[in-house]
């Protein structure tokens, strides 16, 4: 019973399975065929599109080809007219430059017949200048032949060759030109003595001034000695360091050399080389040199010299008597301590000039208290000139209108080497006194070689002259003592020769004040009463 039943089970799966796969069969055969129909459909439907498409496609290409064919005319009537119209104006531009090309033709056959007259005339006109030639120089020879009987009878009837009445007028003639020459000098300078003595105190003044004398140069070197030599090498420090920590902070060059025990410091800023000639000799005293010990002893002259400006700059207002200054310009005045003009101490200098101009105040009655602050300031200028650009003079007005001083004291700084006019006498007064302190014999000092050097070149200009028998220079080369040979010069021409001296000495030697030229000429007649 079990394996029949198992048996009837396998006939009703196979059964079923068959049925199974005839209905999917059925089931993709009925796709297929309702597939086929929608592909029919659909493929009718897009060959009626197709159709009416190609009708639509022939219908706009007829109308472009038909838009086109009319554009074609249009364009070609275009150009149809712009080409006439460009013939047109090329034939009146070619018409226009025919007209201008005739014209300049016309033009240029008008200058060719032109220039054909004027060669024409010209060749006549060197024709006749050629004749005119051979006739002036056949007059010529004639002269020539004239002037040379004529020279031969002068000299057959003077006994005298032509050279010699030649150099015969050259001497009668610079003989009386220099005659009249000194004469008017004299004239000038009798008139120029009268006015002088004719006007008041201002003329007076004023002449005083022509002695004031330029700032030339400053001093720019510091020695400090040194106990031995070994001591440079201690200065140098290990690879140089300590001296270049002390170039560095002190901004001066150290100079070490072969010169025996002694350092040469070198700046131009005074203040600087006092800085750095204290810091020295500190270092050489205390024996310690490194850099952190130069650093330090640094900023203690620092302070020592900043002390010692103040101090100098009291004693000048103190001694001069000058009050009510503002404490930067005290300050500036202690600053011309250091600061020296041909030797001479600039501060000490600007307090004599104080003194000096407040004494002839008073002497002619001006504003002594006036010209005592002039004086005092008039060299202001120079304390800052190495950090500031421009000369002293203005540098010092600037200062001057910075602190408020009044517009005399402006002026008495800005006068006082010439630049400007003076306005007033207390002006006049310190250029008179500027003068007076700079030219005073010793005031100014010079190195003995310089001193020499000047001394020789100054006695070398006045033996170049002819006529000089002996020249002597005196007074530390402020005066020089010409003799000349009486023979050869002249009462006359001393003045010319003198005057000579002077521009010469001006044009080749630097020296300061005034020197004072002194042509002597003596003439002695001696017999003996027997």
């Amino acid at each position: 019973m079990k394996t029949e039943y198992k048996e009837v089970c396998v006939i009703f799966l196979e059964v079923g399975i068959g049925i199974l796969i005839g209905l999917i069969i059925g089931a993709i055969v009925a796709s297929i065929i309702s597939f086929r129909k929608g592909y029919n459909r659909r493929k009718n439907d897009a060959e009626a599109e197709i159709g009416s498409a190609e009708l639509e496609s022939k219908r706009i290409v007829n109308d472009a080809l038909k838009m086109a064919e009319s554009k074609k005319r249009e364009a070609l009537l275009e150009a149809k007219e712009e080409v006439h119209r460009s013939r047109m104006e090329l034939d009146r531009e070619i018409k226009e430059r025919r007209n201008e090309i005739q014209r300049q033709e016309r033009r240029l056959v008008q200058k060719e017949e032109t220039l054909d007259k004027k060669v024409e005339s010209l060749e006549q006109k060197e024709e006749n200048l050629n004749k005119k030639t051979k006739e002036v120089q056949a007059t010529q020879e004639k002269v020539a032949e004239l002037q040379k009987r004529q020279l031969d009878e002068l000299e057959r009837i003077s006994g005298l060759s032509v050279e010699d009445a030649k150099q015969y007028l050259i001497r009668n003639v610079e003989d009386e030109v220099k005659h009249e020459l000194a004469m008017l000098v004299k004239d000038l300078e009798a008139k120029a003595k009268y006015d002088a003595d004719s006007r008041a105190r201002d003329i007076v003044a004023t002449a005083i001034q022509k002695c004031a004398a330029d700032h030339v140069s400053e001093t720019t070197v510091s020695v400090v000695p040194l106990p031995n030599d070994e001591m440079k090498g201690r200065i140098i420090g290990r690879e140089g360091r300590n001296i270049r920590t002390l170039e560095t902070l002190t901004g001066i060059d150290l100079i070490i050399d072969d010169t025996p025990e002694a350092v040469i410091l070198s700046g131009f800023d005074p203040i600087r080389r006092e800085v750095a000639r204290i810091t020295l000799e500190k270092l050489i005293v205390d024996g310690r040199i490194h850099p952190a010990r130069i650093e330090e002893m640094v900023e203690k002259a620092k302070k020592e010299v900043e002390n010692t400006i103040r101090q100098e700059g009291d004693r000048a207002t103190f001694e001069t008597g000058v009050h009510g200054l503002h404490p930067e310009v005290i300050k500036l005045l202690g600053k011309l301590r250091f600061r020296t003009s041909y030797g001479q101490n600039v501060l000490n200098h600007s307090i004599e000039v104080s003194t000096l101009a407040g004494i002839m105040a008073a002497e002619i009655g001006a504003d002594v208290v006036l010209a005592k602050r002039a004086g005092l300031l008039h060299d202001i200028g120079k304390a800052v000139d190495h950090e500031v650009e421009g000369s002293h003079v203005t540098i010092g007005a600037d200062l001057a209108k910075k602190y408020k001083e009044g517009n005399d004291i402006i002026n008495s700084i800005m006068a006082h080497h010439g630049d400007v006019e003076p306005t007033s006498i207390v002006a006049v007064l310190v250029q008179a006194a500027d003068s007076i302190s700079a030219a005073r014999p010793g005031a100014r000092r010079e190195t003995l070689e310089s001193y020499i050097k000047r001394i020789e070149k100054l006695e070398e200009i006045a033996n170049s002259f002819p006529g000089v028998e002996k020249c002597f220079a005196i007074q530390a080369g402020r005066e020089i003592r010409i003799i000349v040979k009486p023979e050869d010069v002249s009462d006359d021409e001393m003045v010319l020769k003198a005057r000579e001296i002077v521009k010469k000495i001006e044009s080749e030697l630097e020296y300061p004040g005034q020197i004072k030229v002194n042509v002597i000429r003596e003439t002695r007649a001696i017999e003996y009463a027997k």
